[in-house]
């Protein structure tokens, strides 16, 4: 058995309430500044995003609705 874990994969929305979200926003935004590793739980799962994590900004508009996405990626430790 490898070290690491199989990761399955996902796609989650998680829907917060404005206090949740500006609260988490401000932890994030603390991380990006002072270049630290940022942690959250979604859905029941640690997530631990790497101070190196690329950080965009997404919009995507349809013939019903517009979303903007606010979105960290970084390469996985395989």
């Amino acid at each position: 058995m490898t070290a690491q874990k199989k990761r399955r994969r996902r796609d989650i929305e998680k829907n917060y309430s404005v206090k949740q979200f500006v609260k988490k926003l401000r932890r994030l935004a603390d991380c990006i500044e002072q270049g630290q590793r940022f942690q959250i739980r979604v859905a029941g799962e640690r997530i631990s995003i790497p101070a190196t994590a690329i950080i965009n900004i997404e919009h995507e508009r349809g013939d019903l609705s517009e979303e903007v996405e606010f979105q960290l990626k970084w390469p996985l430790d395989i």
